[in-house]
């Protein structure tokens, strides 16, 4: 897509993609607005790229309208991670500069051509590294960091389960969790997608197969069951995911592209041998700058120095990130979508 500048009312305009309600794809909207005005704490950010993922999805359609973790209000405009360079500073910013190339997530307003980004959200992207690939590893990256390392706390001798494993997220967490020493176990829903997760490192992919992958994962691990479950679809396989998990394991929700499991009766970790379950989120994990930038360098750098493989499942503008939207939701994407606002 053209860049747009139009002069009205004492402002540039630029192109942006909001809603104005929740829905499906219909409520999306495409309008001019003012160039933001970054605030004492934030960098104006001239974005060229924005990843697309099932939050995206999720804001779209409401799911987080009553969320304290990661208010939004209406209207929104859409994408929460992006990667572009800073053309203006906040008077409180005192480590980035003008012309910094820099990367972000869980911070709204991405799908545009500028975006106001709180300045200790903002990673530095490094030289080798281009901007598709900032935007591509930074969100994805970043989560399955925190889940295999902090969460799960995986090392040698340990076993996990992670489903959806030919998806963004999960090809990360298959590789970092393979990097700590773990013995990884993958679910996907076709013999396709099984050979990515094994390209990535997988032991082992079973499909879903009704939830009869249990079964197999008990079978692989001599009756006992995996140390860890990562669970990002929900409804579909939460309960399953139980059955395939050790006494005493960790089922870890990352969550609900199937459906919210709305009928969970606490006695059922009791009774599925003593479980721990939990939902984690990404915020509660990146509480600073520090933290924030620790993560990211440890992903930029495996990314730089080929030790973390992640693809571009596709490139898309704001014309047809629609299109995006439905290939995440259709579960027809291996990979990482891309918008491309500029070049």
């Amino acid at each position: 897509m053209r860049r747009k500048w139009k002069w009205k009312n004492g402002f540039f305009e630029v192109k942006c993609i909001q809603i104005d309600r929740y829905g499906g794809p219909e409520v999306v909207v495409r309008r001019d607005l003012a160039v933001p005005v970054p605030k004492a704490d934030e960098v104006l950010v001239r974005v060229r790229r924005s990843g697309v993922n099932f939050m995206d999805v999720h804001t779209r359609e409401g799911k987080y309208a009553n969320s304290h973790t990661y208010k939004v209000s209406l209207p929104c405009t859409l994408g929460m991670e992006g990667a572009g360079e800073i053309v203006s500073l906040g008077g409180d910013v005192r480590d980035l500069a003008i012309g910094d190339r820099v990367a972000w997530c869980i911070v709204w307003g991405s799908y545009a051509e500028y975006a106001a980004v709180p300045a200790w959200r903002a990673v530095k992207v490094p030289e080798a590294l281009s901007l598709d690939m900032a935007v591509a590893s930074l969100f994805h990256g970043l989560t399955a960091h925190y889940l295999v390392n902090d969460v799960a706390d995986l090392a040698p001798g340990k076993t996990c389960l992670v489903h959806a494993a030919s998806g963004g997220i999960g090809q990360i967490m298959i590789q970092l969790a393979r990097r700590a020493g773990a013995r990884v176990f993958a679910t996907t829903s076709t013999e396709e997608k099984a050979a990515v997760a094994k390209s990535r490192g997988a032991d082992v992919a079973f499909l879903y197969d009704g939830g009869r992958f249990a079964e197999a994962v008990r079978e692989a691990t001599g009756g006992r069951g995996v140390d860890v479950v990562f669970d990002p679809i929900g409804k579909a396989t939460l309960r399953d995911s139980f059955r395939a998990a050790r006494k005493r394991g960790l089922i870890v929700n990352l969550g609900a592209v199937s459906g919210a499991v709305r009928d969970l009766d606490p006695l059922e970790l009791g009774e599925a041998g003593s479980l721990f379950l939990t939902r984690p989120r990404l915020a509660d994990h990146l509480p600073d700058a520090e933290t924030t930038r620790r993560r990211a360098a440890d992903i930029f750098a495996a990314v730089i120095d080929g030790s973390l493989k992640i693809d571009i499942a596709g490139r898309y503008t704001l014309d047809n990130v629609e299109e995006a939207h439905h290939a995440l939701e259709s579960r027809q994407m291996v990979g990482k979508p891309v918008l491309v606002i500029a070049d």
